[in-house]
């Protein structure tokens, strides 16, 4: 072999070597970058955890069992009759309760005739009124005639009452409902009819 020869063929292993040799160098380069890219970012984070918002509650019920307070027929003048019926008030919001009468209606003018006392206190139930008492202070919620409440108090705005539940445990008050017909009910009034619906209203105070 001549010294040319062995030149040219020591260049082409040289060559041969250098560009296999760039490859890994190549790879090795793009691997920092790939490196450097997923983790060149830093980050942080602060969170305010899910909000929420639940609305509070207004609620009343009664222990009357949908069941009319008086349905009493055949009274004469001075004719009397009693019921309490328990209301509770179990919403979680602070509310004012009032009283009013709904849907009345009478014939031959007898609800002027007929004289209602309505007083709050505690105790009794509708099945029985055994154990009420009347509040100490601010007892008398209405007295005066079924013709007068049907007329006076018609709504919440001109409802009736002072009893404010807190809402934050249920309430019960106790009203009792004492009828009288007047003793003076002229004869104009035989076979008259009155009638009236007594509803208790709660609103968020």
């Amino acid at each position: 072999m001549s010294l040319r020869t062995a030149r040219t063929s020591r260049t082409g292993r040289t060559t041969r070597i250098a560009t296999w040799g760039a490859i890994p160098a190549a790879l090795a380069l793009s691997g920092a970058l790939i490196a450097h890219s997923s983790y060149a970012a830093f980050s942080a984070t602060t969170v305010n955890p899910t909000n929420n918002w639940t609305t509070g509650t207004v609620a009343l019920s009664d222990d009357d069992s949908n069941t009319a307070a008086f349905t009493v027929s055949n009274l004469a003048p001075g004719a009397t009759g009693t019921k309490v019926i328990a209301v509770t008030s179990n919403g979680s919001l602070a509310s004012a309760v009032k009283l009013y009468g709904t849907n009345p209606a009478t014939t031959n003018g007898l609800s002027s005739y007929v004289n209602l006392v309505i007083t709050q206190g505690t105790g009794g139930s509708f099945a029985s009124g055994t154990g009420f008492t009347p509040l100490a202070t601010g007892s008398n919620v209405y007295t005066g005639t079924l013709a007068n409440l049907a007329t006076s108090a018609t709504s919440y705005a001109t409802g009736l009452g002072t009893w404010t539940p807190t809402g934050s445990a249920a309430e019960t008050r106790t009203f009792q409902i004492k009828y009288t017909v007047d003793s003076a009910t002229p004869n104009a009034a035989q076979g008259g009819t009155a009638a009236i619906g007594l509803t208790w209203e709660a609103q968020n105070s």
